[in-house]
C-alpha cells in the first residue's frame, strides 16, 4: 500500500493515550475547583460507548512529543482559565 498524498495538514492527538472515566472527570474538576460537582450516577444510555481514548502514538514518532502531565494537571490549568475568562473567549 502507498503512503497517502499529503493535502497540507495533518492531526495528532496529543492525549496520553490513557482514557478516564467521567468519574474520573468529576473527581479531578472537584479536585482543581474546590467546588462540589453534583451527579446522578444512572444507567448507560442505548448507543453509549464503553470507553474511548486517543493513540498519541503519531505525536510521539513524528514530532517526538508526549504528554508528560494527567487529568489533575489538565482540569486545575482549565479551571483557571474559566476563572480567568469567565465570559470565554473575547474578539
Amino acid at each position: 500500500m502507498s503512503e497517502p498524498t499529503f493535502l497540507g495538514w495533518k492531526a495528532y492527538n496529543l492525549g496520553t493515550g490513557r482514557g478516564y472515566s467521567v468519574l474520573d472527570l468529576i473527581n479531578a474538576f472537584t479536585k482543581a475547583s474546590g467546588k462540589k460537582i453534583n451527579y446522578e450516577i444512572v444507567e448507560r444510555r442505548e448507543g453509549d460507548i464503553a470507553s474511548s481514548f486517543a493513540d498519541a502514538a503519531l505525536a510521539k514518532n513524528e514530532l517526538k512529543w508526549v504528554a508528560t502531565r494527567g487529568v489533575d494537571d489538565m482540569c486545575k490549568d482549565t479551571w483557571k482559565w474559566q476563572k480567568q475568562n469567565p465570559h470565554g473567549f473575547h474578539k
